[in-house]
C-alpha cells in the first residue's frame, strides 16, 4: 500500500502538469508530457502495482488528453513572457500551431528574431505582445503582411536600426500600444485603428494618419513639442480621449485648436501642464476634465469650464493659483478639490452631484452647494470653514471634523427648512466654534459631537435620533432631548449640566453620573429600566418623585452619594413595582423604613459608607422580615456594631451575597452560636459529608443558610472566624478575609466553599478547614506556618491552587511536602526565600 501511495502521488504530480494548459516547460510541448506520462503509466503496470483492468482505465484517459491537446483549438494562445526560448523552439511551436491567434514574447531573448518567425508563419495572429528589447526596421515592414493583425503591444524597447523615422502602416489594426519605447520619429497611417498609446516614449514627433482615432494617450512624452502634440490630435477628427499629462509643453493655444478639430472630444486629461489656463477654450462635449497640479488654472478658468454644459467628472487637484470655484453643471456627477491652498470659496449648482472631494485648503472658508443626488459629504479638518449653506434633497450623510471655525448657524443648516430634509447622520466632532447646538429634525437618526468642548446649551428636538455621542463636551450645563428616539443615554461626562430635560419613549438605559450640579432634571421615559444617578448631590427628593412616577418600569436604581434624597423621595420608589436593585452608598440616611415600606421586590440592597446608619435601622430586616426577597446586603465601611451584625447573619439566612468590607466594629465572625446560644454538636458531616443519625433532628430544626458569597475584606479588629457545620451554610462558595490584620484563628467547615482568601492577614497562626471542595486558597503574606497549612489542606481533597508568597514560615524548599500532604494540587505560588 506504501509503495501504491508514491506512485499514485507521482502520477497526480505529471496529471498537475497536465492540466496547466497551453505550457512549455524547458522547450518540450506538452504532448511529449502526455507520451512521458503514458510510458510511466506502462512501466507501473509492468512492475504489476496496479491492476491492469485500472490500468487500462488510466492510459484510455490519458490518450485522450493527448488527442485533445494536440487539437488546433488547444494553442490559440502562444505565452512566452519571460521565458527563455530559443528561435528553434520558438519556430517548431509556430510550426506545429499555424492557427495561433495571440502571441506574447515580452521579456523573451531575442525579441526581434523570434517576432519575425511569428510574422511569417501564423498568418493568422491578431495580437502580438513584445518588449524589453530592440526591434529592426524590418519587422515593421513586415507587419503589413500580418493581414490579420488587430492589436499590437511594444513595451520597453528600441524602436528601429538608427534610422530617423519608424513606419507603421496596417490597415486592419484597431489597438496600438507603444510605451516606455525609445525611438527619434513614428510615422503611423492605420485607417483602421481606434486606440493609440504613446505614454512615457521618448519621441521628438508623431506623425498621424488615423481618421477613425478615438482615444489617444501621449502622457508623459516630454520631447514632444507644443507643436507636434497639436498636429498629432488635430489629424484625428474623431478623437474623444485625449491624455496629454505630463506634456509640460502644451498651451492653451493648441488646446483651442483641438477643441476645433476634435469635436467629440469628451475626455481630456492636461494634468501636469503648467502653460495651460483654459483661457477662450471651449470643450462643449466634454465629459471627464483632470486638471492636477495645473499652475495655470485660477477663477477665471471657470469661465470656460461652465461652458462644457455636458461635464460630468472635474478634478483640481493641488490648482494651487485657484482662490474660487462658481460652477452651474447640470450634469456634474463627481468633484475634487484637494490641497488647493489659496482656495476659499466654493459655490456650487449641479443637480447631479453625487460626489465631492474637498480636502486640505486651508484656505476655504465658503460653501454653497445646491445638488438633487449628492448623498454624502465629507468636509473634514476645513479649519477655517465659518459659511455652509446645503440645498441637497437627498443628502444623508455629513462629516465636518474638525471644522473649528463654524459657528452655531451650522445648526440651521442641518435642521428642518434648512436645505437638507433627509439627513439622517451627522458629525460634528471638535467642532470647537460651537456654543449652542440646537437641531429640530425629522429626519436625523446619528449625531455626534465628541470633543465639542465649548458648548454650554444642547437642544434636540428629533423625534427618531437614535445616537448621540457627547465625549468631551464637558462644559454643557443644560440639555434637552424632548424628543428623542434614544435607547441609551450616557451623560455622566458632562460634570457641569444643572439642567436636564428628557423625553424618550424608547429609553432603557439612562447614566447620570457625575452630573454633580444637577438639580433640575425632567425625565419622561416610560419604558427606562437602569437609572444611574450618582454624585447627582443636588438632585431632591421632588425630582426622584416625578422621575418615579414618569418612569414605572425602572429596575435598577442608583443613588450613590444623592446627599439630598430624604424619606420623601424613598417614598415615591413604591410606584416602582419591578424595583429590584437599590444602591443608596455614601448617603446620610438615617431611617431606612421608607425602603423597607416601598421596595417590597428589592434584590440588591447596597449601603456601603452609609456612617448615619444606626445599630437599629436594619432592625426590621431581621426582626419583621422586611424585604423578603433580598438576595444582596452591601454594608460595607459601616458603622454597624458587632450585635446587629450578628443578629443580620443569624435571622436573614435568605441572603445570598453579604459584603462587610471595611467593618470597624465587627470583631467575631462566630456561627458557633444561634442567636447567643452556642452549638452544641462539634460536627454535622462524617467523612463523607453525610449527616449522622444522632444529629438529624438538629439538621431539621434549624434553617439552611442560602449564603454564597461573603466578603469581609479589611476589617481591623475581627480576631476569629468560626464557621462549623451547626452553621448549616451548605451554599457557601467563597468567603474573602483578605486585609484583616488582626485575624488569628480561622475555622471553617463548609461542604460547597471553593474560594477562600486570606491573604495579608499577617496575625493569622491557626487555620483549621474541613472543606472537601475548595479548589483555591491564598494565604499570601500569612504569619502562619507550614505545619499549620499543611494539616489545613490535609481535610481539602479537591485543592487545586495554593498561594504562599511572602509567607515568613514558609520556606519555597517544603513545597514537596504540601503537594504530598494535598496529592491534588496544580499550581503552588511561592515566594523564591529558602528560610
Amino acid at each position: 500500500m506504501l509503495v501504491r501511495g508514491l506512485q499514485f502521488r507521482v502520477l497526480v504530480r505529471y496529471f498537475a502538469i497536465i492540466l496547466r494548459g497551453i505550457v512549455v516547460v524547458m522547450g518540450t510541448p506538452l504532448m511529449l508530457l502526455v507520451e512521458m506520462t503514458v510510458e510511466m503509466i506502462m512501466v507501473l503496470q509492468k512492475q504489476k502495482i496496479w491492476k491492469s483492468g485500472w490500468i487500462l482505465q488510466m492510459t484510455y484517459c490519458i490518450w485522450q488528453w493527448r488527442a485533445a491537446s494536440a487539437h488546433e483549438d488547444f494553442w490559440r494562445c502562444l505565452n512566452f513572457e519571460n521565458r527563455k526560448i530559443s528561435v528553434e523552439q520558438f519556430e517548431d511551436v509556430c510550426q506545429r500551431y499555424p492557427n495561433a491567434t495571440e502571441v506574447n514574447i515580452y521579456g523573451a531573448p531575442a525579441i526581434h528574431l523570434l517576432v519575425m518567425k511569428a510574422v511569417s508563419l501564423l498568418r493568422n495572429l491578431e495580437a502580438l505582445t513584445l518588449g524589453r528589447g530592440q526591434l529592426g526596421d524590418a519587422f515593421f515592414h513586415a507587419l503589413a503582411d500580418c493581414s490579420m493583425l488587430k492589436s499590437l503591444n511594444v513595451n520597453d524597447a528600441t524602436l528601429g536600426n538608427g534610422v530617423q523615422e519608424i513606419p507603421i502602416n496596417h490597415d486592419q489594426l484597431r489597438r496600438l500600444e507603444i510605451t516606455k519605447c525609445r525611438v527619434m520619429r513614428v510615422s503611423i497611417r492605420c485607417p483602421q485603428l481606434e486606440h493609440l498609446s504613446l505614454k512615457r516614449s521618448n519621441m521628438a514627433q508623431a506623425v498621424l494618419n488615423c481618421p477613425l482615432l478615438h482615444l489617444l494617450d501621449i502622457a508623459s512624452c516630454h520631447k514632444l513639442s507644443d507643436a507636434a502634440i497639436r498636429l498629432a490630435a488635430t489629424s484625428c477628427p474623431q478623437l474623444e480621449s485625449l491624455d496629454m499629462s505630463n506634456c509640460s509643453c502644451v498651451s492653451d493655444e493648441s488646446l483651442r485648436e483641438i477643441a476645433l478639430s476634435c469635436a467629440n472630444l469628451r475626455i481630456l486629461n492636461s494634468s501636469y501642464c503648467p502653460n495651460i489656463s483654459l483661457e477662450s477654450v471651449r470643450l462643449p462635449m466634454l465629459t471627464v476634465l483632470q486638471l492636477h497640479s495645473c499652475e495655470g488654472i485660477t477663477s477665471a478658468s471657470m469661465a470656460a469650464i461652465s461652458h462644457s454644459y455636458m461635464l460630468e467628472v472635474l478634478e483640481l487637484d493641488n490648482c494651487n493659483l485657484l482662490t474660487s470655484v462658481s460652477l452651474e453643471l447640470p450634469r456634474l456627477q463627481n468633484i475634487r478639490l484637494v490641497h488647493c491652498r489659496k482656495f476659499a470659496d466654493l459655490n456650487l449648482r449641479a443637480m447631479m452631484l453625487s460626489s465631492i472631494m474637498v480636502s486640505n485648503c486651508a484656505a476655504l472658508h465658503r460653501i454653497n452647494i445646491t445638488s438633487n443626488s449628492l448623498q454624502k459629504l465629507s468636509l473634514q479638518k476645513q479649519e477655517n470653514l465659518t459659511s455652509l449653506a446645503l440645498q441637497c434633497q437627498c443628502l444623508q450623510e455629513v462629516d465636518l471634523t474638525d471644522c473649528e471655525s463654524l459657528t452655531n448657524s451650522v445648526c440651521e443648516v442641518f435642521s428642518d427648512g434648512g436645505g437638507c430634509p433627509m439627513l439622517k447622520s451627522l458629525v460634528l466632532d471638535n467642532c470647537e466654534g460651537l456654543t449652542v447646538v440646537r437641531f429640530c429634525s425629522t429626519s436625523l437618526v446619528s449625531l455626534s459631537l465628541v470633543g465639542c468642548r465649548a458648548i454650554t446649551a444642547l437642544e434636540l428636538k428629533c423625534p427618531i435620533l437614535e445616537k448621540v455621542c457627547l465625549d468631551g463636551c464637558d462644559h454643557i450645563e443644560s440639555a434637552s432631548f424632548v424628543p428623542v428616539a434614544l435607547q441609551s443615554l450616557n451623560l455622566g461626562i458632562c460634570p457641569k449640566l444643572s439642567t436636564l430635560g428628557i423625553e424618550a419613549l424608547h429609553m432603557v438605559v439612562l447614566e447620570l453620573k457625575g452630573c454633580g450640579v444637577l438639580s433640575d432634571a425632567y425625565i419622561n421615559c416610560p419604558l427606562l429600566t437602569s437609572l444611574d444617578a450618582s454624585f447627582c448631590s443636588q438632585l431632591k427628593d421632588d425630582c426622584l418623585s416625578a422621575t418615579t412616577t414618569s418612569c414605572p418600569l425602572i429596575e435598577s436604581l442608583i443613588l450613590m452619594s444623592c446627599q439630598s434624597i430624604g424619606p420623601d423621595g424613598l417614598y415615591s420608589l413604591r410606584s416602582l413595582q419591578n424595583l429590584t436593585m437599590l444602591d443608596l452608598s455614601y448617603t446620610f440616611l438615617t431611617n431606612l423604613e421608607p425602603v423597607f415600606e416601598s421596595c417590597l421586590q428589592l434584590k440588591v440592597l447596597k449601603l456601603q459608607a452609609c456612617k448615619y446608619l444606626t445599630n437599629t435601622s436594619l432592625e426590621s430586616l431581621y426582626k419583621k422580615g422586611s424585604l423578603p426577597a433580598l438576595q444582596e446586603l452591601d454594608l460595607s465601611y459601616g458603622t454597624l456594631c458587632q450585635s446587629a451584625i450578628e443578629e443580620l447573619l443569624a435571622y436573614c439566612t435568605h441572603l445570598t451575597h453579604v459584603s462587610l468590607n471595611g467593618c470597624g466594629n465587627m470583631h467575631d465572625l462566630n456561627w458557633g452560636a444561634s442567636g447567643c446560644q452556642p452549638f452544641e454538636s462539634p460536627s454535622v458531616y462524617n467523612s463523607c459529608g453525610i449527616f449522622p443519625h444522632e444529629n438529624i433532628h438538629e439538621s431539621i430544626d434549624q434553617p439552611n443558610r442560602l449564603l454564597q458569597n461573603l466578603n469581609c475584606v479589611g476589617c481591623p479588629n475581627i480576631r476569629k472566624v468560626f464557621i462549623p457545620p451547626q452553621a448549616r451554610c451548605f451554599h457557601l462558595s467563597s468567603l474573602n478575609l483578605s486585609l484583616s490584620a488582626n485575624l488569628k484563628e480561622v475555622d471553617v467547615a463548609c461542604f460547597n466553599l471553593c474560594f477562600l482568601n486570606l491573604s495579608n492577614c499577617c496575625s493569622l497562626e491557626t487555620l483549621k478547614l474541613d472543606c472537601p471542595k475548595l479548589t483555591s486558597l491564598f494565604l499570601q503574606s500569612c504569619n502562619i506556618d507550614e505545619e499549620g497549612v499543611e494539616s489545613a489542606i490535609t481535610q481539602c481533597g479537591m485543592l487545586e491552587t495554593l498561594d504562599v508568597r511572602f509567607c515568613p514560615k514558609i520556606c519555597s524548599t517544603s513545597m514537596g511536602r504540601l503537594r504530598a500532604a494535598c496529592p491534588s494540587l496544580k499550581r503552588i505560588f511561592s515566594s523564591l526565600t529558602t528560610s
